[in-house]
């Protein structure tokens, strides 16, 4: 089976959603995703999404993004980020999103290595606030088709330029999409690793084809490490403790109920600090105490930690919890310019399967939804520009023994690539 649309898109997490939305209604629209569409990552965001609150809030909230990324951030990403962030925020509440409020005014929350409070959050499920509304509102797009369950093996491309994927249904059958312009919004890496807050099925499939046909990439080895994540010996994914908490008030424990570092400083630094106190201790985590903050609060401002804490035998108004560093973003990525725009023709490349420079080495709390969001509407926006339909009809042979071992396959390819990166670096 063959399918012609305008737009491609690979992938359901904000950044695919919302450049989907920023796409007009005489645009065919088909999105692809690898799960069912609420298991994206963008929905197990907790802590927020950060704005810049006014003018005067600029220079420090750009300061506080580099100094986060060791300075390596791309500068003009940083600025298109936060200057773009209003605009975003309206067109989420436009969308129904609920942000925390005191009668009208919005409320700021604080995190770790923010210089101030600039975050907009919703409990403590912010991502799955943002994304749900933006999932209703395109599954009510009559222009708009999404699949569930439905894996890119492959892209269809010659001489540089794309023009859609090869993929394969829940039932293993192949078929091709080919589309004026694909998306990539594959999301993270957290599927390769043993222990990450990411789900297992995102593998970096998107790297791996960029590999393949030589799309340029960019800071491959930049993998961020969340101090906090609740410790348990059961399999599958970590259950991330936001930033938030720590923003909040939370401290970090050794074993012998003393603090050891600073709670706010960049996520990398505590991980780090994490690491030698359990070195230090022959320890497998170390304790995160909410007793700083009023059990009020943490009820009403992080009830989804609360219950599952609770359902995991730990009650954080009463005791501290056992926490442990995981794999948690990925910072590089599909190389791509302003405008979201890959150096393959015809191909776009948005959310955190992207680089654009915004997160530097090391990205600081709360800009993954907002940066998301901000490139994949600059990507709606850049394609219309220019909006020009592939007159030629574009013939795709199905040859399902050739993906017989692509799982195994693309992992290695982009694992051993992130390795050979990261030892280039040594």
């Amino acid at each position: 089976m063959s399918v012609k649309t305008d737009v491609l898109i690979v992938g359901c997490g904000v950044a695919g959603l919302y450049c989907a939305l920023n796409l007009p209604e005489d645009k065919r629209i088909v999105i692809v995703t690898k799960n069912a569409a609420p298991k994206s990552d963008s929905f197990l965001a907790q802590g927020g999404i950060c704005v810049l609150r006014d003018e005067k809030d600029y220079d420090s909230f750009y300061e506080d993004t580099m100094r986060a990324g060791h300075f390596e951030n791309n500068p003009d990403s940083v600025d298109i980020m936060i200057r773009s962030s209003r605009e975003v925020i309206e067109d989420l509440v436009d969308c129904g999103v609920r942000f925390e409020k005191d009668g009208s005014e919005f409320i700021y929350t604080r995190e770790g290595a923010h210089s101030k409070p600039r975050i907009l959050f919703h409990e403590d499920e912010t991502g799955k606030e943002i994304t749900g509304h933006l999932l209703e509102t395109v599954l009510k797009k009559k222009n708009i088709t999404l699949i569930e369950n439905y894996t890119m093996v492959d892209l269809i491309c010659r001489d540089n330029v794309c023009y859609g994927i090869i993929g394969r249904d829940g039932e293993g059958k192949y078929s091709s999409y080919t589309a004026d312009y694909t998306v990539l919004a594959t999301g993270g890496i957290g599927g390769l690793f043993k222990h990450s807050t990411n789900y297992r099925h995102l593998t970096g499939d998107a790297l791996a084809l960029s590999l393949k046909y030589g799309i340029e990439l960019e800071h491959i080895d930049y993998i961020q490490i969340h101090p906090t994540t609740l410790y348990t010996k059961k399999n599958g994914r970590e259950f991330l403790i936001s930033e938030s908490v720590r923003g909040e008030g939370a401290v970090l424990l050794n074993s012998k109920g003393e603090r050891f570092v600073n709670e706010l400083l960049p996520r990398d630094v505590v991980a780090n600090a994490i690491f030698d106190e359990m070195k230090k201790e022959g320890s497998e985590h170390v304790w995160l105490s909410l007793a700083p903050i009023p059990k009020e609060e943490i009820k009403s401002h992080f009830p989804n930690i609360y219950n599952h804490c609770l359902e995991e035998g730990y009650d954080v108004t009463v005791e501290p919890i056992p926490v442990v560093p995981s794999q948690h973003y990925f910072m590089g990525g599909i190389k791509v310019d302003r405008y979201s725009h890959t150096s393959m023709a015809r191909l776009y490349a948005v959310g955190e399967t992207a680089c654009n420079g915004v997160h530097g080495k090391n990205r600081l709390a709360s800009n993954s939804l907002l940066e998301s969001l901000v490139f994949a509407k600059r990507a709606a926006r850049n394609m219309l520009s220019g909006y020009e339909a592939v007159k030629e009809e574009i013939k795709v042979e199905l040859d399902a023994d050739k993906y017989l071992n692509y799982e195994q396959e693309y992992k290695k390819l982009v694992l051993d690539a992130i390795e050979k990166e990261r030892k280039s670096h040594e």
